[in-house]
């Protein structure tokens, strides 16, 4: 072969390679199975002292249930001592009632290849979770609307790392407050053929969920599945407010998951101290799984945790630190001693901007999370200004890095194969391995790499514009939305959950409070 046919041989190669890099991929990871262990940070003395110290709360001091009369007369029949509102549980009633939870859950998409496992030692990624506020670096922050919210459920379906199409990505302010449940599920259920989450914000909207995935699924199928995860929040400290709780109701009767979550930002809503808040989470969780198991024995549950500090100084929550580390790790503990699934962790940041600070927090929140053994984590991506902001070119960012957290649950590969003593033999000293029998084999599944970072060399980098990282990430979302295909649907479903929509708005007045 000439010189000109071998550069022309080398050009086509790279031409090949570059057009497989660049084809438009819909291809999905399985959820992650971790072959690493968790991080235990409490011996068992601790975590004794812990879940002691939580049943003497839901003896001593107890919980409120306001406004829930069929609640405090399931607690009343359960043996509880119910006083008004207050519900004080025996020790070892709210534990022996949250052993009928399952261990581990399926949860079906309308794509069977995209079911999860949440539960054991799998860990399940979903997107961020209730902004009302949107940024990216055309348009800056504004007000979400139901635009982005299709946007960013798009973005989801495209991201190779993420399980979960997730539930309120963003709070679309432009659709009433009572009718935009309908219109996110319908996103949700026809731009993604992922798992979701349903609407919590009020009961009924919780059955509306329930009736459009019996649409979606067929009504067999649902009762006698999980088709849905959904996040109940606790009114920390100790509260369990009526509508939470409503629809919790409404989840668990239906055989639909929820997960039982202590909304805990340190110093404000429990104690600044790691265990003092650790028991009271663990007390909120007892009771909150418990009354899920008064409602419907055997109804899934997922173990929540949702924990920040709090600047002293400006009262505002903080992230990535090491006292929700603490916790984070803690609370999965004392979930694998309960036998529950675990949700906790995220893409957590305090900065306004996809900068340094919230690549520092959004690392430590990931890799926290993946050690604590969390099996659920909400807000992977896309999280930006303390929960307040989704953003764009963070979604992508974040989404790109979850890729290494697959990649780091994977452990170390000891096969035959990854010892790679035939490599060793074949280089000997001084040679090198770029060309060797074993790195040709596996040089294109051996590293993770990244599809969003810059490696290229400076002279590059600078002729391509100079780009950082927030305008790589830019161009990224742009390229994901113009490559978006929507995963077919059968015509009939999708007309069926059309009219629901359209019939369910329609009977309702606008209300935007």
């Amino acid at each position: 072969m000439d010189q000109a046919a071998g550069r022309r041989a080398r050009g086509g190669g790279g031409a090949a390679r570059r057009a497989e890099r660049s084809a438009v991929s819909l291809e999905s990871a399985r959820f992650i199975e971790r072959n690493i262990p968790n991080f235990e940070i409490l011996n068992d003395e601790a975590l004794s002292i812990i879940e002691w110290n939580a049943d003497t709360v839901l003896e001593e001091i107890g919980v409120n249930f306001p406004e829930n009369p069929d609640a405090l007369a399931l607690w009343r029949e359960a043996g509880a001592d119910v006083h008004g509102d207050r519900v004080r549980i025996p020790r070892g009633l709210a534990r022996q009632l949250c052993a009928t939870a399952p261990g581990r859950i399926i949860q079906h998409a309308r794509n069977p290849q995209r079911n999860v496992e949440i539960g054991g030692r799998s860990l399940v990624l979903a997107p961020v979770y209730g902004p009302p506020f949107v940024r990216d670096a055309a348009g800056g922050r504004r007000y979400a609307t139901i635009a982005d919210f299709q946007n960013f459920v798009k973005l989801g379906y495209m991201s190779k790392w993420l399980h979960h199409s997730g539930g309120t990505v963003c709070e679309p302010t432009d659709v009433p407050v009572n009718k935009r449940h309908l219109d996110m599920l319908l996103a949700h259920m026809t731009l993604s053929d992922k798992p979701y989450m349903g609407s919590v914000t009020e009961p009924s909207r919780a059955q509306d969920s329930v009736e459009m995935s019996k649409l979606l699924f067929g009504s067999d199928f649902v009762d006698q599945n999980t088709v849905m995860t959904s996040l109940i929040n606790i009114n920390s400290p100790l509260t369990f407010d009526n509508v939470m709780m409503g629809a919790l109701e409404v989840y668990a009767k239906a055989n639909q998951a929820c997960i039982i979550s202590p909304f805990i930002v340190g110093g404000a809503m429990a104690p600044v101290s790691v265990a003092g808040t650790l028991t009271q989470v663990m007390a909120e969780v007892l009771a909150g799984v418990a009354y899920s198991q008064l409602v419907r024995k055997g109804a899934p549950v997922i173990f929540g945790a949702f924990v920040t500090s709090i600047d002293m100084n400006s009262g505002a929550p903080t992230f990535g630190t090491p006292e929700a580390a603490h916790i984070t790790y803690g609370a999965g503990q004392l979930a694998r001693r309960m036998g529950l699934p675990y949700r906790s962790g995220g893409a957590f940041c305090g900065s306004k901007l996809p900068d340094a600070q919230a690549a520092y927090e959004t690392a430590n929140s990931l890799n926290m999370a993946l050690l604590a053994g969390v099996n659920f984590m909400l807000h992977a991506c896309g999280w930006l200004e303390g929960g307040l902001v989704s953003s764009y070119e963070k979604f992508v960012m974040d989404a790109d890095q979850l890729g290494a957290l697959h990649h780091l649950a994977r452990g170390i590969d000891m096969s035959a194969d990854a010892q790679a003593m035939g490599a060793i033999r074949e280089v000997g000293p001084g040679g090198h391995y770029l060309g060797c029998a074993h790195t040709q084999a596996n040089f294109k599944d051996a590293f993770w790499r990244s599809d969003l970072l810059d490696y290229k060399p400076f002279e590059t980098w600078d002729e391509e514009g100079a780009r950082d990282t927030q305008a790589l990430a830019s161009a990224r979302v742009a390229r994901q939305l113009a490559d978006y295909q929507q995963p077919p649907m059968d015509p009939a479903i999708s007309d069926a959950l059309n009219d629901y929509v359209a019939r369910k708005k329609a009977a309702l007045p606008d209300a935007f409070i």
